[in-house]
């Protein structure tokens, strides 16, 4: 079930969602409503390349809100200083360029201060969580889409077992290794970062 950790949860439902924007898949639903012809692959390629647009900033954008996350959840001792202030300074140790921003501000960063779901210090969960994704569709891309061989270990050791063992070794029996966050960075079209 869910009973799983906060970064591994979105794991199983985001992993389908590659297969619906796939090109062989995207032919076998997507067709003109008058005609019953299947997507052209120039739209596919089209929309593909949309996908990765201004993913780079998206990223950071991203990560700089669950580094801010991280930084409040390592306070020890109560918080006096200027909220504002804060953020700034902290985004400023990561690096972070004044065009972008985190994508929650502290003030109403409801995952980490009020939100029911538990999120704090775990805001880093969807991105993690996007990485088994990748890293599971690259997977299957490496045979057919389809791989029922694979469709059956996924089966077996990510769904039915939930949060019944250490979730890193179901994922090692399901993968044969460890996830590889290369799958997420090409899923994103940044590959020409990776060398």
């Amino acid at each position: 079930g869910t009973n799983t950790p906060r970064d591994f949860v979105e794991f199983p439902s985001q992993v389908f969602e590659n297969w619906a924007m796939a090109p062989s898949v995207l032919k076998m639903y997507a067709k003109h409503y008058k005609t019953g012809e299947p997507m052209p692959d120039e739209l596919i390629e089209k929309i593909q390349k949309a996908g990765h647009f201004n993913q780079g900033f998206a990223t950071v954008e991203y990560m700089a809100a669950a580094y801010l996350d991280m930084f409040y959840c390592s306070i020890n001792e109560p918080f006096t200083a200027d909220i504002s202030t804060y953020e700034t300074d902290k985004m400023k140790e990561l690096g972070l360029i004044d065009e972008i921003i985190p994508r929650y501000r502290s003030t109403y960063f409801r995952h980490i201060f009020s939100s029911p779901t538990g999120y704090s210090s775990g805001y880093y969960g969807y991105q993690w969580a996007e990485v088994l994704d990748a890293d599971t569709y690259e997977y299957f891309l490496e045979t057919d889409l389809f791989d029922a061989k694979k469709a059956i270990a996924f089966r077996d050791e990510i769904l039915a077992k939930g949060g019944t063992d250490n979730v890193m070794e179901m994922y090692k029996r399901f993968r044969g290794q460890k996830p590889k966050v290369e799958a997420l960075i090409k899923k994103r079209g940044m590959e020409q970062f990776l060398n």
